[in-house]
């Protein structure tokens, strides 16, 4: 792929893949709202415990094969159906195992209802192992509008779903519910948009070339998935359903705030950097950019939002959801380095390199385990401190693993990095000290964010910095593009 073709592609998956996630967000924003006002912590925390084993199965129905299609040099229609076959008879297979062991999930949980709740909430990776062959068609090439489109409609179809059975009294049931109807409506308008088809004929043998690389990242998945959800565990056994509904509440908006990133640069960054595994210089630079774009945009978001916590949960979920805000806040502070952490596992991934991605988060999941399981009898904010501060200090290793393949030194990365958090952090310190003596809630949390906002975009122009200037050439761009087309379109309707 030429250099400007590449270069043009990035920039509309980038500007797609925010319009994907950031409506993706939007939606669960004004969902989540609706639903947390009509549910209780512990219908929640009932649907939490669950969250851990649907994950890890999803993880094994998709065997990240996703990744070894686009890795993937010249892809047929056999390795494509080859894919599908195996997604749909091994999640068929794991959902029997479940099946059977929900009693023990009940037992463990001491929640008698878990026993039918989980019997019904894992079908939905069944539901989306048909899905998932059609997406990695949309993903290798690229096609980031048409999963834009596909995400938000079943994401809306789904929360109006959910809403009205939660209306209805359906508790958690309707958030069990809510789940299976996105992942139908995903699947369905996967197939549609796609245009791909799978043959009846079932031959597993293309999956030998890409096994080796995807059952790696297989593993790697499912101890992020761990790792990711280890307070559900700890939390529903020792503390209860109310304190998983806290937390799974705290860590749901941490979520939406740096997964709309997240989400954004996944989309982008492992097809782009396929493409430049035999070009260094252009790799390392493409890594800069996005490295420096990341930060940019993370440092202020996820500081933000720990800033505006206790007035976002009263003003949004009510006061009964104020226990989430002190989690939230801690949380905040290592989801603005999620997005950079994901940077760079999708780099490693993008080389082949999957067995070093693999041993860096099964080592980083296993001291988090260990720290948790030592420190539960301390209580909740000894362990949620605990896990974002291993996290923080785990992003030397996370660059360790990617550095022979960047060319990059770790000082260069922290150059690149650390000037947007130092500045975020210092326009947060300005917007509390600005708030602080406020009374109204929505008078301190509009001073925050407009305080804030100038100080950070002040010092971001002052130090004439190039990530902003790219980014408001790049959307002036956009919207000069949208006025020509608009503008042709009046005069040849």
């Amino acid at each position: 792929m030429a250099g400007h073709d590449l270069k043009e592609k990035t920039a509309k998956g980038l500007f797609w893949g925010g319009i994907n996630n950031g409506g993706q967000q939007l939606l669960n924003l004004i969902f989540g709202i609706f639903l947390a006002r009509l549910l209780s912590p512990a219908d929640y925390g009932i649907v939490g415990m669950l969250t851990i084993f649907s994950l890890i199965a999803g993880a094994l129905q998709e065997s990240g094969f996703i990744s070894g299609l686009n890795r993937k040099k010249n892809i047929t229609q056999a390795d494509y159906n080859a894919v599908f076959w195996f997604n749909v008879l091994c999640s068929l297979t794991v959902y029997i195992i479940l099946y059977a062991a929900a009693p023990l999930i009940a037992d463990w949980f001491k929640q008698p209802v878990l026993k039918p709740l989980a019997r019904l909430s894992f079908l939905s990776f069944v539901i989306s192992s048909f899905g998932t062959t059609p997406r990695a068609y949309l993903f290798r090439n690229l096609q980031v509008k048409e999963t834009a489109t596909l995400s938000i409609a079943a994401l809306f179809i789904s929360g109006i779903t959910g809403i009205a059975l939660a209306w209805n009294g359906f508790a958690y049931w309707g958030i069990a519910i809510q789940t299976l109807v996105f992942c139908f409506c995903t699947t369905v308008l996967s197939w549609y948009i796609s245009g791909w088809r799978p043959s009846p004929h079932i031959d597993l043998r293309p999956l030998r070339g890409m096994v080796g690389f995807s059952s790696r990242l297989l593993i790697t998945n499912i101890f992020t998935h761990i790792n990711n959800n280890l307070f559900s565990i700890f939390f529903g056994r020792f503390y209860g359903e109310r304190m998983v509904g806290y937390y799974n509440q705290a860590n749901k908006w941490t979520g939406i705030g740096y997964s709309t990133l997240t989400g954004m640069v996944w989309n982008v960054t492992q097809p782009v950097f396929a493409r430049l595994e035999d070009d260094a210089e252009r790799r390392c630079r493409a890594f800069r950019k996005m490295l420096r774009f990341t930060a940019f945009i993370s440092c202020p978001a996820m500081f933000g939002l720990a800033l505006t916590a206790p007035e976002f949960i009263i003003i949004t979920i009510t006061e009964k959801w104020l226990p989430s805000a002190g989690l939230m806040q801690i949380l905040c502070v290592g989801g603005a380095f999620i997005p950079i952490t994901s940077l760079y596992s999708n780099f490693v991934i993008s080389q082949g390199r999957s067995n070093v991605f693999m041993y860096s988060t099964v080592a980083l999941c296993l001291l988090q385990t260990g720290s948790l399981f030592l420190l539960h009898p301390y209580g909740v904010r000894i362990m949620v401190v605990t896990y974002v501060f291993i996290n923080l200090l785990w992003l030397p290793v996370w660059h360790f693993t990617a550095r022979r393949l960047i060319l990059l030194s770790f000082r260069q990365a922290l150059l690149d990095m650390l000037p947007f958090a130092l500045m975020a952090g210092a326009a947060m310190g300005g917007a509390w000290i600005a708030a602080w003596p406020l009374e109204s809630i929505w008078l301190r949390i509009t001073v925050k964010i407009a305080v804030a906002a100038f100080l950070y975009l002040g010092a971001m122009r002052l130090l004439e910095a190039a990530v902003l200037t790219e980014s408001i050439e790049f959307l002036r761009g956009k919207l000069r593009g949208k006025k020509t087309e608009l503008n042709k379109r009046r005069k040849n309707p």
